[in-house]
């Protein structure tokens, strides 16, 4: 009985963290589009992309209100957004989205878990360019006809559009367009009613690099590293 609370400890703190770095980060988005927009949603765009994106990860509204207060504040610090590339082992590209008010160290940091993780941090450009960046809206199937759908928004930048399955095996919508038609796609939603999921800027991979269970976890153990740096926002790869 002991071992199997142990393991369910275990799982429970995992959860918790994972919860801790999705709140964080949100929150750090919520300062960068109120700086950047204004603290109205109804003229701000990226913040009312936040709220969605809050509450798909169920952020408690409270912690929402405490970004967007701290982030009227004189004394809070401005967060620069800077994409970092490189290559984890076997060949697989890495790109990590970072929010950070300090660039010495946050490079120090992204570099040294790339070397520990017998990867190597590349120059801007060395990996970016086997991915596209893309809007992503994930939305709820009730109601939605998929070919009725794809016929509306194609006007509004539509790409891709197919089915997924979410975080707890709940089918999902997964609606793509390229990054500069993302205001485009995301007011077209809206229009029609719509509240995503989450919206969400991604950046997808052209190809993507096959690997074994063994070279899968080497991969993996690099991206959860990067995962757990305070500045990191996001990790993408192309490891297939």
């Amino acid at each position: 009985m002991g071992r199997i609370f142990e393991v369910r400890k275990s799982t429970m703190f995992a959860r918790w963290d994972r919860m801790a770095k999705q709140f964080s980060r949100i929150g750090k988005e919520i300062v960068i589009a109120v700086k950047a927009g204004g603290p109205d949603p109804n003229t701000n765009p990226a913040l009312r992309r936040c709220f969605q994106n809050a509450k798909a990860v169920n952020m408690p509204k409270d912690r929402v209100e405490a970004a967007i207060k701290r982030s009227q504040g004189k004394e809070m610090a401005n967060y620069d957004e800077i994409l970092y590339e490189g290559y984890a082992p076997h060949g697989v590209a890495i790109l990590v989205e970072t929010a950070t008010d300090n660039h010495v160290r946050t490079v120090a940091n992204v570099k040294s878990h790339f070397n520990k993780g017998g990867g190597t941090l590349g120059n801007s450009g060395s990996v970016s360019f086997q991915f596209k960046k893309m809007g992503v809206f994930k939305l709820k199937p009730e109601g939605l006809n998929a070919e009725d759908m794809e016929l509306e928004l194609i006007d509004f930048g539509l790409e891709e559009l197919g089915e997924s399955t979410g975080e707890n095996g709940e089918d999902i919508l997964v609606v793509r367009c390229a990054f500069t038609d993302f205001g485009n796609m995301q007011k077209a939603l809206e229009d029609k009613g719509i509240t995503p999921i989450s919206a969400e800027v991604e950046w997808i991979p052209g190809t993507t690099v096959p690997v074994n269970d063994e070279q899968a976890a080497d991969v993996s153990k690099l991206i959860e590293k990067l995962e757990q740096d305070d500045d990191v926002q996001k990790v993408f790869h192309n490891m297939g």
